[in-house]
C-alpha cells in the first residue's frame, strides 16, 4: 500500500477569501480556492479546495453571475467566517491530504 500524508490544520485557515472570478477565490497569500456548493433543504455547505489554477483577469462583482456565496469571507474567532453579506459560516473541517487542502464551510444557522 502507498503511503498517504494526512494532517489536519488547526490554525492555518485563510484570513480572507476574496472572489476573483466565477468559481475562483483568492486568499491573502495569493493561493486560489475553488468552491463546490452543496445545497440541501436545511443547509448550505461549500467545500473550498485549494488548487493552483490560472487566475486570469479579476471580475467586478457586477460581472459575476448570481451566487449563494458571499463575495468575501473574513476569518472570525470560534472556527467561523463572516461573509461580506453578513452571513456566518462554521468551519466543519480543514484538512490536507496528499498535498490538497479541503475546507468545508457550513452556513449558520443550519438545522441539524
Amino acid at each position: 500500500m502507498g503511503e498517504h500524508q494526512f494532517r489536519e490544520h488547526t490554525a492555518l485557515h485563510p484570513d480572507h477569501l476574496w472572489i476573483w472570478r466565477k468559481a475562483v477565490y483568492v486568499d491573502e497569500n495569493q493561493r486560489t480556492w475553488l468552491p463546490i456548493v452543496n445545497e440541501t433543504e436545511s443547509c448550505l455547505q461549500v467545500l473550498m479546495r485549494q488548487e493552483d489554477v490560472p487566475r486570469g483577469e479579476a471580475m467586478r462583482p457586477s460581472q459575476l453571475p448570481p451566487s449563494p456565496l458571499p463575495l468575501m469571507w473574513q476569518l472570525y474567532p470560534g472556527r467561523r467566517y463572516r461573509g461580506s453579506d453578513s452571513s456566518f459560516w462554521r468551519i466543519v473541517y480543514h484538512i490536507e491530504f496528499n498535498g490538497v487542502e479541503d475546507m468545508l464551510l457550513e452556513q449558520l444557522p443550519c438545522a441539524e
